[in-house]
């Protein structure tokens, strides 16, 4: 299940990815199918063991195109190893609403990002969020857990004032806001709650048959109740006020 849309934000064989906060590696496995040059990054040694036990599998199934290349790391998104300019896009994916210093990650992602490179920043979209967090405070009081809700502009300006240049928004999966409405009505650790079992397997069919009444649905509910806002944004040649 993919939250960046890549008809709208291009990728092209040997491009350099990196995926920070690549998770379980959704898109990192996107992108290496894609023919580019990934790197995925977490802090979550567990799941950066899992990622590349994908990678291995993947390419002993020749599911990535020669020349492609995948590699997985733990990392900090404040403090990237990785020189000036190391990449032609970066994807950040459901990790910003995590991290306090949110405004420190974006200057980091623009400094491995190369002039004129592209970049997907993806969060919990407000209004859905904002309903989970008024029905549940366990849904977002935990460790590691959401810790700000973005509205859209606010998100656009922060990723301005960082140099760089927004040029298209849109909203995903709307089918799966229901879904965490009912798991924070019913108790965010309870899955045994008929509703949400119900809905879960709604949505494992519609994930793995691709229905097309369920994804002509979704495409129409995205602009009412899509769980998922999506930026993306390119690194101007030259800085943002020295362009205009």
């Amino acid at each position: 299940m993919l939250t960046v849309d890549f008809s709208r934000f291009p990728l092209a064989p040997g491009d350099r990815v990196l995926d920070l906060g690549c998770g379980a590696g959704r898109h990192a496995f996107e992108c290496y199918r894609r023919g580019a040059q990934v790197v995925a990054l977490d802090q979550n040694g567990e799941e950066i063991r899992e990622v590349a036990k994908w990678f291995a599998a993947m390419k002993e199934a020749g599911e990535a195109p020669a020349g492609a290349t995948a590699t997985a790391m733990e990392g900090d998104a404040l403090n990237l190893p990785f020189p000036d300019e190391s990449f032609d896009v970066v994807i950040i994916s459901e990790v910003m609403e995590h991290i306090p210093d949110d405004k420190g990650v974006l200057a980091e992602m623009v400094r491995v990002l190369r002039p004129g490179g592209r970049i997907a920043v993806t969060v919990p979209r407000y209004g859905p969020e904002k309903i989970c967090w008024a029905l549940s405070d366990a849904y977002h009081e935990v460790e590691g857990g959401h810790i700000r809700i973005y509205k859209a502009d606010e998100l656009l300006a922060k990723m301005k004032q960082a140099g760089l240049r927004p040029y298209g928004t849109h909203h995903a999966h709307a089918l799966h806001s229901p879904y965490w409405w009912l798991k924070c009505a019913f108790g965010v650790d309870n899955d045994k709650a008929l509703p949400v079992k119900a809905y879960h397997k709604l949505l494992v069919w519609d994930i793995m048959k691709k229905p097309l009444a369920t994804r002509v649905a979704e495409q129409a509910l995205n602009p009412l109740i899509g769980k998922s806002f999506v930026a993306y944004a390119t690194k101007p040649h030259l800085p943002v006020d020295a362009a205009k």
